[in-house]
């Protein structure tokens, strides 16, 4: 089985994780920051260049609904996010509910004694670990019934 790239989209950032190659965990790769919310070229490009370096089959992104499953603003620059990996790239792209994803990175940061300046700069690419984590956990559950 080829692996999975897990993305959590933010607006100025893009945590990214990977599974490991039977599909079973998800380790966090790094963080993508763009200087503007709108320039995507050069994030694109290094999803790219992930995509090969993993071997990556698909992409599963992180969905951020509201919490009362409506669909906001940042729900939908995810979604036209979602399209554009999709046309680039030629790969699936599953959108994955996120919600309190954050808040379990933030927590996970906190409770391993990461300080308040460091966890900003891992909180997002822990929350693509939790996005591709639930979504291979999912996957097994579904496998197993």
């Amino acid at each position: 089985m080829n692996r999975i790239l897990g993305l959590d989209f933010g607006s100025r950032t893009v945590g990214v994780a990977v599974s490991d190659a039977l599909g079973l965990t998800a380790q966090g790769v790094e963080i993508i920051r763009r200087e503007q919310e709108n320039k995507l070229r050069r994030t694109l490009a290094r999803i790219e260049e992930l995509i090969v370096q993993y071997q990556a089959e698909r992409i599963v992104l992180g969905y951020p609904k509201n919490m009362n499953n409506t669909v906001g603003e940042r729900a939908r620059r995810t979604l036209e996010f979602g399209e554009m990996l999709k046309r680039r790239t030629g790969l699936p792209v599953e959108m994955w509910d996120e919600r309190l994803t954050t808040v379990a990175a933030e927590r996970a940061l906190i409770e391993g004694g990461v300080r308040r300046e460091k966890r900003k700069a891992y909180v997002d690419m822990i929350a693509a670990v939790y996005i591709l984590q639930g979504y291979l956990d999912s996957r097994a559950r579904e496998t197993n019934e």
